[in-house]
C-alpha cells in the first residue's frame, strides 16, 4: 500500500475515533449526573480520573512508545477502549451501573489514551515525509475538528433519545473500527533496542530534551495551564449550561462544538501561515491572538454569555488550533527520530499531568462558587494560559530555524 493510501487510513481512523470520543465528552459526564445524580466534586472526580494515567504512566509510556513498533500499540490502545466503553451500557441495562464503574472505565480510557497519543504523534512521521508535517498534522487537525464540530451535537441528541449511557456505543463502534483501519497501515518500522539504561534514565533523556528546548519549555508551561483550565471547564461547562441554565442535552452539545467551527478554519490554513511566516511567529501571533479572544466569553453580562460564548470560542479555537499544528510539526521536526516517542510523552507528561489538578479544582469550585464561578473560571485560565508564550518574545526568533 502506497503511502497515500496509509496517510488516508490514518485519517479516517483519526475522524473516526474522534468524532466517538466527542460523544463521549457528552455522555460520559451526562451519565455521572443525570443516570447516577453525581454532585460537582464527584463530576470533578471524573474528570481527574480519566486524566490520572497521564501523570502516572505518561513517561514510561514514551520509553515503550520508542522501543516497541507503533501500529500495534494504536491498534491494541483502540480496542482496550472500546471495550471498557461497551460495560457502560451493559451495567445500565443490567441496572448495576455505579459511579466506581464510571470511575474504572474513565481510567482505562485515559491509559488508552496515553499510549495511543503518544504512538499517534511518533508514527505521523513515519507515514509522510518531512516536508509534508505541517500539511499532513493539518488534514488530521481538519478531521478532528469535524469530530468536535459534530459529535457533541450528535452526542447530544443521543443522550435525549436513547440515555447517555447508551449514547456511549457510538464511541465503542468508532474504537474498533479505527483498530480495523489502523491494522492495515504499513509502513516500515524498527523497533529500537533498549539503550543499556534502566527505564528512568531513559525517561530522563527525554525530559531533560524538553526543557533545555526553549521553544518546547514554554509550550510546555503554556499546555500545563490549559489542561488545568480545560480540567475545569470539563466540570464548569455541565454545571453552568446544562444545570444551570437548562439548555437542554442537544443544545448544550451544539454549544461545545462552537469551537470547532474556528478550528476547522485554522487547521486549513495553518500549512500556508507557517511557510510564510516562519513557526517562530505563527507561535507568538497565535498565542497573543487566543489570549485576546477567549476573555470576552465572561466578560459580558449573563444576557450576552450564550451568544458571546461560541463566537468567543470559535474565534479563539482558530488561533489554537494553529499554534498546535505548527508547535506539534516543529517539534517532531527538530526531535531525533530515537528520541520522539520520549520527547512527545514528556511533552504529554508535562502539560496533560496537570488535568486531574483542573478536574479536582473544578469540583471543588463547583461546591463553593456554583455554576457560574467555576465556568467563568476555567474560560478565563482558558485563555491566560497562553501569557506562557506571550510574555516570551524570543520564541519568534527561536523557531526561525524550524520555518
Amino acid at each position: 500500500m502506497g503511502p497515500r493510501g496509509n496517510f488516508g487510513r490514518l485519517l479516517w481512523s483519526n475522524g473516526i475515533s474522534g468524532f466517538g470520543t466527542q460523544i463521549t465528552i457528552v455522555a460520559l459526564p451526562l451519565t455521572a449526573v443525570a443516570t447516577l445524580h453525581a454532585s460537582p466534586f464527584q463530576l470533578g472526580l471524573l474528570s481527574a480520573v480519566q486524566t490520572a494515567a497521564f501523570l502516572l504512566i505518561g513517561l514510561p509510556a514514551g520509553v515503550w512508545v520508542d522501543r516497541l513498533r507503533r501500529r500495534p500499540i494504536l491498534v491494541r490502545a483502540d480496542l482496550v477502549r472500546g471495550v471498557a466503553l461497551l460495560t457502560v451500557p451493559a451495567a445500565a441495562w443490567l441496572g448495576v451501573l455505579t459511579l466506581p464503574h464510571l470511575y474504572a472505565v474513565a481510567f482505562v480510557l485515559g491509559v488508552g489514551t496515553v499510549f495511543a497519543d503518544v504512538a499517534h504523534m511518533s508514527f505521523v512521521p513515519a507515514v509522510v515525509p518531512e516536508e509534508r508535517l505541517e500539511r499532513a498534522n493539518g488534514r488530521l487537525e481538519v478531521t478532528r475538528q469535524v469530530s468536535v464540530l459534530a459529535g457533541p451535537g450528535v452526542g447530544g441528541w443521543l443522550v435525549s433519545t436513547l440515555t447517555a449511557p447508551v449514547a456511549l456505543l457510538a464511541d465503542a463502534a468508532g474504537y474498533l473500527v479505527s483498530a480495523r483501519l489502523l491494522s492495515g497501515v504499513r509502513v516500515a518500522e524498527r523497533p529500537r533496542p533498549p539503550e543499556g539504561r534502566r527505564l528512568w534514565a531513559e525517561v530522563r533523556a527525554g525530559l531533560a530534551f524538553v526543557l533545555g528546548e526553549p521553544v518546547l519549555s514554554r509550550v510546555a508551561l503554556g499546555g500545563a495551564l490549559t489542561r488545568i483550565a480545560l480540567g475545569i471547564c470539563a466540570v464548569g461547562y455541565p454545571l453552568y449550561l446544562f444545570v444551570g441554565l437548562e439548555v437542554g442535552a442537544t443544545v448544550y452539545g451544539l454549544l461545545l462544538s462552537a469551537s470547532a467551527v474556528g478550528a476547522l478554519a485554522g487547521a486549513a490554513v495553518v500549512a500556508r501561515v507557517t511557510l510564510r511566516y516562519g513557526v517562530g511567529t505563527t507561535l507568538y501571533g497565535s498565542a497573543v491572538l487566543v489570549v485576546a479572544l477567549q476573555l470576552p466569553a465572561v466578560a459580558t453580562g449573563p444576557g450576552w454569555r450564550l451568544l458571546i460564548f461560541p463566537v468567543s470560542s470559535a474565534l479563539a479555537a482558530a488561533a489554537g488550533v494553529v499554534f498546535n499544528v505548527a508547535q506539534l510539526s516543529y517539534r517532531q521536526r527538530i526531535t531525533p527520530e530515537h528520541l520522539l516517542g520520549r520527547v512527545n510523552a514528556s511533552m504529554r507528561f508535562l502539560m496533560w499531568g496537570t488535568t486531574p489538578v483542573g478536574g479536582l479544582a473544578g469540583g471543588l469550585l463547583g461546591e463553593w462558587l456554583g455554576g457560574y464561578g467555576v465556568f467563568a473560571a476555567g474560560v478565563a485560565l482558558l485563555g491566560l494560559s497562553y501569557l506562557a508564550i506571550v510574555t516570551a518574545p524570543s520564541i519568534r526568533r527561536a523557531g526561525a530555524a524550524a520555518r
